[in-house]
């Protein structure tokens, strides 16, 4: 994987997140996935990469499908909460 594809993961996970209102306590995790976005990209620079730019079109145009695939596998890479991943895979499993 790219770290561009990583990074296109991260964000649509967190925008996966975002969308989960039956999660109580979403603020806490998604704090916590702000720092580790924050950290990766620091860590892992892409020069000439337009990082708010990518952010935008990941927010508007990725479908919530996607987002919430992709919040499964950054809640795996964060030990992220059961109640949580369990919530998005029922959710998942109303989409189809």
């Amino acid at each position: 994987m790219t770290l561009e594809e990583e990074f296109k993961l991260l964000v649509g996970g967190y925008y996966g997140i975002v969308e989960m209102d039956e999660y109580n306590t979403k603020e806490f995790i998604l704090k916590e996935i702000e720092e580790y976005i924050k950290k990766f990209v620091a860590q892992n620079p892409i020069l000439d990469y337009d990082y708010e730019k990518e952010t935008e079109k990941i927010k508007d145009h990725v479908s919530l499908k996607r987002k919430l695939q992709d919040s499964l596998l950054l809640l795996r890479k964060i030990n992220g909460s059961l109640e949580l991943i369990l919530l998005i895979k029922e959710k998942l499993e109303k989409l189809k």
